[in-house]
């Protein structure tokens, strides 16, 4: 019987792998989002979604939950408890004096309004999510305005398992 030949990973689903990884220490269930912001073949930082120090965790008191009303009219609850994982990467890039420009993000899903114009503020070239966020046209639209490449591994758009 032969042998099954290993097919090493590309740098893309290697850096995607480890950002899986990440999301184990995430504190909001919900979500267990994260981020690997690289460079040159290298991880320069990286982030889940956590509160912020001194602050309570979801999986310590719960959700905080709020409504937001969409132009369309749609109605979703948000978790507000967490930094969100692109927020948390680029927090943790700044405290260790870490220059992100013409790096990569690879993400969870298309980053929201905010973190779109974090990204967009430390110059990260390239953006990767895993899957599409449901309010992410905004964020692409963004993106394409001022020349950060973007794309999906899978097309389909995130759910969340807890409402």
């Amino acid at each position: 019987m032969a042998e099954e030949r290993y097919i090493r990973p590309t740098r893309d689903e290697y850096f995607m792998e480890v950002a899986r990884t990440i999301a184990k220490r995430a504190s909001c269930d919900r979500g267990r989002s994260w981020c690997v912001i690289a460079k040159n073949s290298q991880i320069l930082c990286t982030g889940y979604v956590w509160s912020p120090p001194g602050l309570p965790h979801c999986d310590e008191s719960g959700h905080q939950f709020k409504q937001m009303t969409h132009e369309d009219g749609s109605v979703t609850n948000h978790c507000v408890r967490t930094v969100h994982a692109e927020q948390n990467a680029i927090c943790q890039a700044a405290k260790l004096w870490v220059a992100l420009d013409w790096a990569t993000l690879y993400c969870k899903m298309t980053p929201c309004r905010t973190c779109a114009m974090l990204i967009i503020s430390c110059w990260i070239k390239k953006v990767i999510a895993e899957k599409k966020y449901h309010a992410g046209s905004e964020s692409e639209a963004m993106f394409k305005e001022v020349g950060i490449e973007f794309s999906y591994f899978d097309d389909s758009v995130e759910k969340y398992e807890k409402q």
